[in-house]
Formats: C-alpha cells, structure tokens, sequence
C-alpha cells in the first residue's frame, strides 16, 4: 500500500492591507481544498470583510483573530491601510508590531510545520528560527516588482554584496523616484524603515514565494534567485474562478442594477475605471481623468471607492456627464471585467486587477500611481495588453488631453485590434487553472523538500 502524500500545517500571517490579506486568503483556500490544515492569521475586523468560507473548507482552514494593540495617533477602527490616509499607515506598522507577542504564543502552541507571510514583521524570522518553524516569505508584488525592490533595498544599503552582471537595471523617471525611491529607506514613526522591514523579513526567510509564473517573467524571476541566494517559487497568479455560478454576487443589489446597464450597451464599448480602494487621487488629477474620460466619447463605469474621494467628485459627475455610471459602492470587479460589453480597463496597475484584467481578457489603459504599478505597467506594455497613459517625465502629471488619447488607443475598433488580439493571448496563460493550480502542487512539493533538506 502506497504512503499517503504528507500534510502540512501552515500558518498564513498577511500585512494589515487588503491588497495583501486578499491574495493570501485566497491561497490559504487553494491549499486547504488539497487537504492541507490552515491557520490564517489577522485582526478581528479584518477578518469580518473576509468572504464566507466554503462549507466544505471551514474544517480545514482556521480563522486566527489577533488583537491589534492600541496605538497613539491610530484610529480604533484602523486595521488595514484602506481605513487611514497614507500619512496615518506608519502607527499601523507599530501596532502591527505589537502583535509580536500574542503571535509568538500562537506558533508555540500550534507548532505549525511553516508560515507563509509577508511584508512587516522584521521581528519574526528570529522567533521563527528559534521555534523550528520553516519560514517562507511570500511577494505580492509581481516577479519584477519583487525583483526591483530586492535589487533596489540591497544596492542602497550597502549590507549584501551580489554579482552585478547577474542584475538588471531599472531606469527611474523623476517622477516614479517618488514613490520607488529613496522614501522607503528613511526611518518613519514606526521606529523603522520600510527597507529595514523589508530587508530582515525577506532576507530572513527559508525560501522566497512570488505571485508569479514562468511563463510571464521567467527571466525576473531567474534574476531574483541570482540576486536572493535562496530558492525563489512561483506560486502562480492565483488567479479567481469564472464559474459565477455559486457567486453571492448574483442575487446582490449592486451586481444587479450594474449588469443591467451594461447589458444596454454594444460589445467592448464601456470603459471600466477603478483605481482600488487605497490609492490617492488628487481633485486636479480626478478632474484630469473625468475630463480625458469625456473626451474620449465612451461610455463608462467609474467606481470611486476609496478614503480619499467625498461626495463632491459624485455629484460633479452627475452635473456634467451623461454618458457613465458612477458607483460608490462595493463592486464585483472579476464579473464587470468579463461582461462583454466592456473592452478596456482604467486602472492603477495593482497586480490584482492587472490578473483579473488579463484573465478575462480585457485591455488595460494604465494610469499606474504607487509602488510597484508603474512597473506593472511596464511589463504589461512590453506584453501589449495596454497603454500607458502618457505622463510628463518629471513631475508624472498628466493632462485630460493624454487620457483621451490613450483610452482612443485601446478602445478604437482598428488601433485597439492589437490590444485585444494580444490580451486574448495572454489570457490563455492568466487564466489557464490547470497550470495555475499545478505552481501550487509544484509549491507544496518544494515545501516539504526544502523542510527536510533544512533538517538534514
């Protein structure tokens, strides 16, 4: 009688942003439906946003709730980076360190065989080593967003030295320094810098995780494993289901009155335009792009959801344009970007909404914002899924004039053919869940390698 594959604990602690928290539950599911015991761990009110879980799963994935420590300057409410302003997101950092201690008695007494986390914990890979647990950090962020980080906090601080004809250089505009740059090297009210956090929890860890696969950046994913010393793992892109069958959205108020009236439009006609529930958009940038939008011709559908925008930018849409839809509400964004008669996609580039994009096989006009995005943005316009919106090299600012023209590009009949023929291939790699779900098996499989070579 043959052995039965070995089963894991693994524990799954997230940073305190949904950008974060999402794809990791997301994973914590895949792993738990191929029988593996999973302990996701975060605070009580960001669990409560988390979708119900399957029946079929709530024995095999446990839900953690740790409390978040009060913290001065930090709104009780505040548990993830979407309920405060960017300025506010360093306490939350600090009070993400005072779970150090209900965590560490979490790991002694659940013994998990290892734990998949992220960035902000620069105090765990210590613990962790200690307790004997096999630590894996897990990268958001794409192959080369994961890449340029690494190579940029390794470079800057001078503490690791690698061979240099084994990198690749990122040129920099002016303007995307800003928010790739040196800001995240300086110490801030959390006691430490963003490259320390980074640094110690990445660098820390047994092996290095990326949401990623080969056949979309094998080659920075093969620069990152140069560069890291370590083994580096594609998870995949874990990428959603498009079965909608079972999707709580269906009987839901808000997918109904949307689906409605995108029913009333012809095929690849509506510009879908969402910006996530955290980037910050400021009222010259917001006029910019309601203008651009204007202009363009099309119709549209714009979500504003995030902390930064107020009634005001509702109503001046109401005033002005005729031609779109303005929703404030949550949104099914995987269902509105498959429903046919959408052809392009207005986004910041956040890898989320880029796979979900591309999955479906809907364009992308790129207006990217923070972080990794305007690398994002790069990859996928070397691809030729998009355009970017085109910016001023120095202080990035765009005009209503440039959005036009870039959401011209895409959802023209006849310029947008090569977007549309390109996405559509694409497509068949986002959204091929054979071999998506064969990077977990593949994942998996590493894991229990790597954990027993560790112990050999």
């Amino acid at each position: 009688m043959e052995d039965q594959p070995t089963k894991l604990h693994i524990a799954v602690f997230p940073y305190l942003a949904f950008g974060h928290i999402t794809p990791a539950f997301h994973l914590s599911k895949l792993l738990a439906q191929k029988g593996h015991r999973i302990s996701f761990i975060s605070t009580p009110r960001n669990i409560k946003r988390l979708p119900k879980l399957p029946t079929n799963l709530q024995t095999s994935l446990e839900i953690i709730e740790l409390k978040l420590p009060h913290v001065d300057n930090l709104p009780d409410h505040a548990e993830a980076t979407m309920d405060i302003p960017t300025h506010i997101v360093p306490y939350l950092k600090k009070a993400l360190d005072g779970l150090k201690e209900p965590l560490t008695k979490f790991l002694e007494t659940s013994t998990p065989d290892c734990i998949i986390y992220d960035f902000g914990p620069y105090w765990l890979p210590p613990i962790l080593s200690k307790l004997g647990i096999f630590h894996i950090y897990v990268s958001i962020y794409s192959g080369f967003g994961s890449y340029f980080f690494a190579n940029l906090f390794v470079t800057k601080s001078g503490e690791r030295h690698f061979d240099e004809s084994k990198t690749k250089a990122v040129a920099l505009k002016p303007f995307e320094e800003k928010y790739l740059g040196d800001k995240h090297l300086e110490k801030n009210e959390s006691g430490v810098s963003d490259a320390f956090r980074f640094q110690q929890t990445l660098f820390g860890a047994d092996l290095l995780l990326v949401r990623s696969c080969m056949e979309i950046e094998g080659e920075s994913l093969t620069l990152l494993e140069n560069l890291y010393k370590k083994p580096v793992i594609p998870i995949g892109l874990l990428p959603s289901s498009l079965d909608f069958s079972e999707d709580k959205s269906n009987d839901d108020d808000n997918w109904c009155k949307i689906r409605k009236w995108l029913d009333t439009h012809e095929k690849n006609s509506v510009i879908y335009v969402a910006f996530g529930s955290e980037a910050f958009i400021s009222d010259e940038d917001f006029t910019e792009i309601a203008l651009g939008l204007e202009l363009s011709g099309f119709p549209f559908l714009f979500v504003i959801k995030n902390k930064n925008s107020d009634d005001n930018r509702h109503d001046w849409f109401k005033n002005r344009l005729n031609n779109g839809l303005v929703w404030t509400n949550w949104v099914p964004q995987l269902r509105i970007l498959a429903h046919e008669s959408v052809g392009g996609f207005l986004t910041h580039c956040g890898w989320s909404s880029v796979i979900e994009s591309v999955q479906v096989g809907c364009p992308l006009i790129m207006l990217p914002l923070a972080n990794e995005q305007g690398l994002i943005a790069r990859l996928m316009e070397e691809k030729m899924v998009g355009v970017k919106v085109a910016r001023n090299d120095h202080d990035g600012k765009f005009n209503r004039d440039s959005v036009a023209k870039a959401l011209r590009s895409v959802m023209d009949k006849e310029e947008g053919k090569v977007y549309r023929s390109k996405v559509e291939e694409m497509s068949k790699i986002f959204g091929d869940m054979e071999l998506q779900d064969k990077y977990i098996d593949d994942f998996v499989d590493s894991v229990k390698f790597h954990m027993h070579a560790s112990k050999h």
